[in-house]
């Protein structure tokens, strides 16, 4: 399985790389008043507006930092409980030092045997001669509430 590498502070996440949709260097974001803090605004990406969220924000509570590898990785976004979407949605994951992918067959993925409910996101993790790497599952970062204030109620319906 071919995961995506990046850091959130100094610690080394992945995701996988069929979520993916593009990675894409850093744009100028239209900031959205009274927003929460993690969302770092909206682009135009082919068409569509594209909410980007910073995940150093989301997870550890401090903006990322501007690095020639920070990036904004495009996902395809359906939520943990979004069965009325039709297509995903089109999500952006601000984060730093995209630089590097990883390949790893499913043996290789270790459970770490802690659930923690506030980060339902957090996965499995992958152990390398540089550490431990958390996976994430996209499809978890939002709480139900988050999920609908986040996805358009037009997004909800049509997956557009």
């Amino acid at each position: 399985m071919l995961m995506l590498l990046l850091n959130i502070g100094n610690e080394r996440y992945a995701i996988e790389s069929r979520q993916v949709v593009e990675v894409i260097q850093l744009v100028v974001l239209k900031t959205l008043p009274h927003q929460a803090e993690y969302i770092a605004g909206v682009f135009n990406y082919r068409g569509r507006i594209v909410p980007v969220i910073d995940l150093c924000q989301l997870m550890r509570g401090k903006p990322s930092r501007e690095y020639l590898s920070t990036r904004i990785v495009l996902v395809n976004y359906w939520g943990s409980n979004n069965p009325e979407l039709k297509a995903p949605y089109i999500l952006g994951l601000m984060t730093e030092q995209v630089v590097e992918t990883l390949h790893k067959s499913e043996s290789e993925f270790v459970d770490p045997n802690i659930q923690i409910d506030t980060a339902p996101y957090l996965g499995k993790m992958i152990v390398d001669d540089q550490g431990m790497i958390q996976c994430l599952r996209v499809e978890y970062l939002f709480s139900e509430a988050q999920q609908v204030n986040l996805l358009p109620e037009s997004d909800r319906n049509t997956g557009f």
